[in-house]
C-alpha cells in the first residue's frame, strides 16, 4: 500500500503563522498539497508563487467560479448549483478544473448528505470542464476521548466513495485523528493544528512530540513608578497597593491580545512573570515589573512562549479569555511582524509593509 499523501491546511493566514511562509516551508518539508478555507487565500499563495495544488475545503460560493478557475484551485462541490458554476467557468476557459466533493457525514455545516452523493457525483462526471478527484468530510468530534461518532462518519465516507466507485483521493484525517487514530488516514491526511506544533485539545493523546513553532514577543516600551493609591489604564480598574514599577508593552487587543486578559493574564520579563495590571488597550497594555529587579525599556516581554524555565502557552492565555488555542492564535493582526527562523537564523520577516529584513519597530 503506497503511503498516505499529506494536505496541510494553511487557512487562517496558516493558523495566524502566516500562509506564504509557512507553505513554502510545509511544501519543502514533503507536504504534496495545500488546504484553505476562502478564494482569496488561494490566490495569495498563487501570486506569492506557490504551484502546488491548493484545495479551497471551506464553503466556495458559484459566483467565485471564474476566480477557482483562474488560478487553479481545487474547490469542494457540496451541490448541483456549485458543480454547474464551476464547470461553466471550466469550460469558458477552456480547462478541466478538478474538483473534490464534500460530504455531511454529521458536521451539518455544509456538503452534500451521503444518500444524495451518487447523484451529484453523477452529475459532476457528466460535466466534460469538471475532474472529480477527491471525497472528503470533516470530523465534529474527533478532537474528544469518546471516538464513537468519528468512527461512525468515517465509515460513512468510506461507504460514499464505494458506492461512487472510480478513482478518488479521500482525506478525512484532520490533526486529532493524525495523532489518536492513524489507521483511518485513508488516502491523504489534512493535518492542521498539529502542522504548527499543538495539540488539538487535552483529550487528544500526545502520540507525537509536538513542539509549538511560534512566541509572541515584544519590547517594553518604557517603565515608570505609579505611586500608591493610583490606578492605571481604562476604567481604572487596578490600584497599586504600594509604590509600582509599571511597564508598558506596545501592542494590544488589535494585534490578537484577548480584551479578558486584563488583570488576569501575565508576560515574561527576565524569566520572570510579570502581571498584566488594568486593562488591556487596542494598541497597548501594562503589566508590573516591582518584583523583577533591573526591568527596563528595552527588555525583552515574552507574551506567549518560553523565557528562561518559565512558559506561558497558547493555552494558558485561551483560558483567560474561555476559548482555545486556535483562536488566539489566528486572532494575530497583519500588523504584527513575523519572524522566521530556521536553524536558529533569521530568515525571512514580514511586517505591514511587505517581506523585510529582521527588524521591526514596537516589538
Amino acid at each position: 500500500m503506497a503511503p498516505a499523501q499529506v494536505m496541510a491546511v494553511v487557512k487562517a493566514n496558516a493558523y495566524g503563522h502566516g500562509a506564504v511562509p509557512v507553505a513554502r516551508a510545509v511544501l519543502a518539508a514533503g507536504a504534496n498539497q495545500l488546504a484553505v478555507a476562502c478564494v482569496d487565500e488561494g490566490v495569495q499563495l498563487r501570486r506569492a508563487g506557490i504551484a502546488a495544488p491548493i484545495a479551497v475545503v471551506a464553503y466556495a460560493a458559484p459566483h467565485e467560479a471564474e476566480a477557482i478557475v483562474a488560478n487553479n484551485l481545487t474547490p469542494g462541490v457540496i451541490d448541483a448549483a456549485t458543480a454547474l458554476a464551476f464547470a461553466a467557468a471550466a469550460a469558458s476557459a477552456g480547462v478541466t478544473l478538478s474538483v473534490h466533493l464534500e460530504v455531511d457525514t454529521g458536521m451539518a455545516r455544509f456538503g452534500v448528505r451521503p444518500e444524495a452523493a451518487p447523484e451529484l457525483v453523477a452529475l459532476i462526471r457528466s460535466l466534460p470542464s469538471l475532474r472529480l478527484v477527491g471525497m472528503y468530510t470533516h470530523y465534529a468530534t474527533a478532537d474528544t476521548a469518546d471516538k464513537a461518532f468519528t468512527r461512525r462518519q468515517y465509515e460513512t465516507l468510506v461507504s460514499a466513495a464505494a458506492q461512487v466507485g472510480g478513482p478518488l483521493t479521500r482525506h478525512v484525517a484532520n490533526s486529532a485523528t493524525v495523532l489518536d487514530m492513524p489507521e483511518m488516514t485513508l488516502d491523504m491526511a489534512r493535518p492542521g493544528i498539529a502542522v504548527y506544533g499543538y495539540q488539538p485539545s487535552g483529550e487528544v493523546t500526545k502520540s507525537l512530540d509536538l513542539h509549538p513553532s511560534m512566541q509572541l514577543k515584544a519590547t517594553i516600551g518604557r517603565v515608570h513608578t505609579l505611586p500608591v493609591g493610583e490606578t492605571v489604564s481604562y476604567g481604572r480598574t487596578w490600584t497599586a497597593p504600594r509604590d509600582s514599577r509599571i511597564a508598558l508593552i506596545p501592542c494590544g487587543y488589535a494585534d490578537g491580545i484577548p480584551r479578558l486578559a486584563s488583570n488576569r493574564g501575565a508576560v515574561l520579563v527576565r524569566g520572570q512573570r510579570a502581571p498584566i495590571r488594568g486593562r488591556v488597550c487596542m494598541d497597548q497594555f501594562m503589566v508590573d515589573v516591582t518584583d523583577i529587579p533591573g526591568a527596563a525599556a528595552g527588555d525583552e516581554a515574552v507574551i506567549i512562549g518560553a523565557q528562561g524555565i518559565e512558559t506561558i502557552t497558547w493555552e494558558e492565555v485561551g483560558a483567560q479569555a474561555g476559548t482555545i488555542n486556535y483562536e488566539i492564535m489566528c486572532a494575530l493582526a497583519a500588523r504584527v511582524p513575523r519572524v522566521y527562523l530556521r536553524g536558529g537564523q533569521v530568515v525571512e520577516t514580514t511586517t505591514l509593509l511587505g517581506v523585510g529584513d529582521g527588524t521591526a519597530t514596537g516589538w
